[in-house]
């Protein structure tokens, strides 16, 4: 059980940092898919994708 405390410290650091819940949140979905969901036609488009995006980085 989590103390009323805890919860509203949490909601302060979540509205304080959205944009980096955001990134955890994305990043989690990515991962999933990559892991649970993706083809291997999906897993070829998404290694373009990466190459190309480490190669302009």
């Amino acid at each position: 059980m989590v103390s009323e405390a805890q919860k509203r410290a949490k909601k302060k650091w979540d509205d304080k940092n959205k944009d980096k819940n955001r990134v955890y949140r994305y990043r989690s979905y990515a991962r999933k898919f990559i892991r649970d969901l993706a083809t291997d036609d999906d897993l070829k488009e998404l290694r373009k994708i990466i190459d190309e995006r480490l190669s302009n980085a």
